[in-house]
């Protein structure tokens, strides 16, 4: 069983480098390999932080991270992380279920029609460098923003970050999805701490996991690097229309 959860976590490990959506693997696979879905969430939190990590390296190694960006958009996303987790035990999760299928069939059409900037950075940067150096301050708020998201829901955060950074500050699909990655690092650690502060993650499947989550990040950040805007355009949009159909389909079970 570990080692079938193993492999899901490489497949959704390579997917969440490159367009976000990893979790709508490795959450319905622990919930099939029996764990309850506490231990599931923390479990899965445990093992995608590695993955996530990889593909930052990844991404950074092939120069599309910003630092000066990064300096912002971690700390940001780590603060909205911690206070979203603060806010679910206030408000039910599920009052945002709607809005989000919405969003995410929104993130697709925009994906769909969206051009990528005439100028967007290569892997060694490019002429657009002081402009993204002036969106720090925008970047470092969406950061907050999704990464609230993610410590309260989740779903689709990924998604939502490239989008944002391909709609907000004109960066191109494989880039944004790298400096997603720098968000969505940060919020991973503040769940992770947070579950294991509670002690809901288990630690046996998580790591073993982790293994796959390692190479997969790995993997995906190198396919996004070398196929460029085009692959991470057509996965950002297969991910958000699949995680609208679980979100719909998860509701209208209930």
């Amino acid at each position: 069983m570990v080692a079938a959860l193993t492999l899901v976590a490489l497949v959704a490990g390579t997917l969440d480098a490159i367009a976000g959506g990893g979790g709508l693997l490795t959450v319905p696979a622990l919930l099939w390999a029996g764990l309850p879905p506490h231990l599931a969430l923390g479990t899965n939190k445990g093992q995608s932080v590695f993955g996530s990590g990889a593909s930052l390296a990844r991404y950074a190694r092939g120069g599309l991270v910003d630092p000066r960006r990064a300096r912002v958009t971690f700390p940001a996303g780590l603060a909205g992380a911690i206070a979203g987790a603060t806010l679910v035990l206030a408000v039910p999760p599920e009052t945002l279920r709607p809005v989000v299928i919405a969003l995410l069939l929104g993130v697709s059409v925009f994906m769909l029609v969206a051009r990528a900037p005439a100028t967007s950075p290569g892997v060694n940067g490019g002429p657009d460098a002081a402009r993204r150096r002036g969106g720090t301050v925008h970047a470092g708020l969406l950061a907050l923003a999704v990464g609230a998201y993610d410590g309260f829901f989740g779903p689709g955060t990924g998604t939502f970050l490239i989008v944002g950074f391909v709609a907000l500050l004109g960066d191109g699909p494989a880039r944004a999805s790298a400096e997603a990655k720098v968000v969505n690092f940060a919020s991973n650690l503040a769940a992770v701490a947070l579950f294991a502060w509670r002690g809901v993650v288990l630690w046996k499947v998580a790591l073993p996991m982790a293994a796959g989550q390692l190479a997969g990040g790995w993997l995906g950040a190198h396919l996004a690097i070398r196929r460029g805007d085009a692959l991470v355009r057509g996965a950002v949009i297969a991910v958000a229309f699949a995680a609208a159909a679980k979100l719909a389909w998860d509701g209208w079970g209930r």
